[in-house]
């Protein structure tokens, strides 16, 4: 490729191998997946896709899960049976 630049990613291992496969299915390699990826991102001057916050992690959840946590760590829980949606009362 003419004129073309080296961009180095980083990226988990799993994510790379889900993309590997993904992109071989589609029939293009990785390089071609965000070329295109970054052509569209020049041409729309945005992220293509909807980029957003999964509110389960957000700080104060997260901080409710620890001490929730913690307080099962000390003992503090109390067991109680799971029924099945069709059993529900």
């Amino acid at each position: 490729m003419a004129g073309s630049t080296m961009v180095n990613i980083r990226m988990d291992a799993e994510t790379k191998r889900g993309m590997e496969e993904t992109c071989r299915e589609l029939g293009m390699s990785m390089t071609t997946a965000f070329v295109i990826y970054a052509k569209k991102v020049a041409r729309e001057h945005r992220i293509p896709f909807e980029v957003s916050v999964d509110p389960f992690y957000s700080d104060e959840n997260m901080a409710h899960l620890r001490a929730s946590i913690a307080s099962l760590d000390a003992g503090h829980g109390q067991p109680h049976d799971l029924k099945e949606p069709d059993e529900a009362e």
